[in-house]
């Protein structure tokens, strides 16, 4: 008997797990203890998730979208309920600190309820007509079944953003998540399972994007794509989709810059950054990964920076008092040393630069907080890391700093410090990005407004907020003609009277 569960496919309301499947595991990032042993699911799995999603749309396309509403705040009174618990699997299972793994239950509750008012929204237009005796509206109808793909930094929140979304709009769901946040996953489907969502409306089928992700994305009756993730699996998984002219919703990386200028209040912008660049060791879309500094308070800053740093407490994600966990894996701890290697060679190293050894840190996936000084253009100040690695950069302007920050492929988050109201005015309108912060770090985003990004950050609209139904509808106009005669647009306006 393991010691650890054993959980199977979430496929037409049941728990299955198929004879002789191949299994994997999740493990802590802190320790190396296992977590679970979840199903490798195969492409007859996929089919079955999707046949019980596709047999399952006509009813819930036909349930009221308040009835829909209902169930979703069932699933949100669940994960209150369990939010302590499902918190703590968060930290266990991806390493971030328990603070932040009780907020990324605790946004999955505020997008969920969220999503359950716009069952008695899903607006439509009503707008005139040029002839008389005639009706035009929109009204908005679900797409049919969604495959959801989703990462492993936000294991409860973005699944909950896409599936909550799906499910308010009519949609069936096949859900597949990343692999080794996959408890977490079960959680959320559990949630929803006892909110009372009915029988196929949503699957979770478990496994490698290469095998499960590919045949999903390739079934003929998944009608829309949702995907979370990196830009060169995103570019794959919208080239999979296009073959059938499926609808691919694309949000990937970032590469975030923190503006600080000469008249910024410097205690203020040095708590952003620690947040930005830091929080959830840097693995974050939104991470300040780049701070674009003013030349006039460089070096003041880059000292206050440096006090704060050493005074980061790195451990054990479930105390507390610590400040910044590990990494997220294996893998995530190679590619991040990869690019810190990198760094050394073309940048100057202020602060740590590596793997954190003794005691705990043997254990798990621990790299230090790392910040470079770097001329912009290097690798580490344009490519992506996804880690606690910063890329500070001195700037002589406004129009430079601006310059700086749009010169990379992405175009998420952003953020500007200053007190010269004009300033900030002008950098909303100039950066190239989709979310501007103002005297606030890149990260922090409310489920009640759209995030999202240009450039290589995505593609195919905007996920939370109003707009997120946008994303699993299809718009419909509707003319309706009481004239009891043939009218005809464009032509009849003359002599319409």
């Amino acid at each position: 008997m393991a010691a650890y569960p054993e959980i199977g496919l979430f496929i037409d309301g049941k728990w299955v797990s198929p004879p002789g499947a191949a299994r994997f595991t999740t493990r802590n990032p802190t320790n190396g203890s296992i977590i679970g042993s979840f199903v490798s699911a195969t492409p007859k799995d996929v089919d079955a998730a999707v046949t019980a999603a596709f047999s399952a749309f006509p009813h819930w396309k036909a349930t009221p979208p308040p009835a829909r509403g209902e169930i979703l705040l069932r699933v949100a009174q669940t994960l209150k309920d369990r939010k302590e618990q499902i918190g703590r699997i968060v930290t266990q299972e991806m390493g971030k600190v328990i603070a932040e793994g009780r907020g990324d239950v605790q946004e999955s509750i505020d997008f969920v309820e969220y999503m359950a008012g716009e069952g008695r929204r899903l607006f439509g237009e009503t707008v005139p007509s040029e002839l008389r005796s005639k009706f035009c509206l929109t009204v908005r109808q679900p797409k049919g079944v969604v495959a959801c793909i989703t990462p492993w930094n936000f294991p409860t929140a973005i699944p909950n953003w896409k599936i909550a979304a799906a499910l308010i709009c009519g949609n069936t769901v096949v859900f597949k998540p990343a692999s080794n946040t996959a408890m977490c996953a079960i959680e959320v489907v559990k949630a929803y399972e006892a909110g009372g969502v009915p029988a196929g409306v949503l699957n979770c089928v478990t496994g490698a994007g290469s095998t499960v992700g590919n045949a999903l994305i390739d079934d003929r009756r998944v009608r829309a794509v949702s995907f979370t993730g990196g830009v060169e699996t995103g570019r794959s998984v919208y080239e999979r989709g296009a073959r059938d002219l499926k609808a691919v919703h694309l949000e990937l990386g970032g590469k975030n810059p923190m503006i600080v200028m000469d008249d910024a209040n410097l205690p203020l912008a040095l708590e952003g950054l620690l947040f930005g660049a830091f929080g959830t060791a840097g693995q974050r879309c939104t991470a300040t990964s780049r701070l674009i500094l003013h030349e006039k308070v460089y070096d003041e800053f880059l000292g206050m920076l440096d006090q704060r740093v050493a005074r980061l407490r790195l451990g054990d994600p479930l105390d507390p008092r610590t400040d910044v966990g590990p990494v997220a894996s294996a893998d995530q701890e190679r590619k991040i040393l990869e690019y810190i290697s990198v760094g050394r060679t073309e940048a100057k190293l202020r602060v740590g630069g590596g793997k954190l050894t003794g005691g705990i840190y043997d254990q798990g996936f621990f790299i230090a907080p790392t910040i470079f000084e770097t001329a912009h253009g290097t690798r580490i100040s344009k490519e992506e890391i996804f880690g606690p690695v910063l890329s500070v950069i001195k700037v002589p302007s406004y129009e430079e700093a601006v310059r700086v920050a749009n010169d990379v492929d992405y175009g998420l988050s952003s953020a500007i410090y200053t007190r010269d109201v004009n300033v900030a005015f002008r950098a909303v309108q100039d950066l190239e990005c989709g979310i501007t912060y103002i005297n606030a770090p890149t990260i922090g985003a409310e489920v009640q407004l759209p995030f999202g990004g240009v450039k290589n950050t995505g593609t195919g609209g905007r996920e939370a907020g109003s707009v997120a139904v946008e994303e699993f509808t299809e718009i419909k106009t509707v003319f309706i003609d009481f004239s009891n005669r043939l009218q005809k647009a464009q032509i009849d306006v003359a002599d319409s009277g």
